[in-house]
């Protein structure tokens, strides 16, 4: 999954996947809190494999990651207008207000309130030094 897409949360707190990323997600997925507070997506496959993750861990830390992760989850699918409503205690927690941006992350999306996300964005120095580092 891949890409960048402007939308807008309604009033009643739906937001409208686009159709590439829906696609690739599948009727039915997961949405929960993501890291820094944004909101994550994932396909039913991958949300399985996540979860089973962070199951395997020890049980101290495992139960950090179940409580932030899996408590807030959702099983979502979207109407026939291709939108999915966001909980408001989701909403909260990504201060997601209208304009946010969903962004494709390869094996699941994110949604991020428009000004967050343009304050976190790294610029090309420091993917190259990544790069550079990591071998790429």
């Amino acid at each position: 999954m891949t890409g960048e897409f402007l939308h807008t949360v309604d009033t009643k707190g739906r937001l409208f996947i686009p159709a590439k990323l829906r696609e690739e997600l599948g009727f039915n997925f997961v949405l929960t809190k993501g890291l820094d507070n944004s909101l994550a997506i994932y396909p039913e496959d991958e949300w399985k494999k996540f979860s089973d993750k962070i199951c395997s861990i020890p049980t101290k830390k495992s139960m950090v990651l179940r409580r932030f992760f899996m408590a807030p989850a959702q099983e979502c699918s979207p109407d026939v207008q291709g939108r999915v409503l966001i909980p408001q205690t989701l909403r909260e927690y990504a201060e997601l207000d209208k304009n946010v941006i969903v962004i494709g992350m390869g094996n699941h999306i994110q949604i991020w309130d428009v000004d967050k996300w343009k304050a976190i964005v790294p610029s090309s120095e420091q993917v190259g030094d990544i790069m550079d580092e990591e071998g790429i």
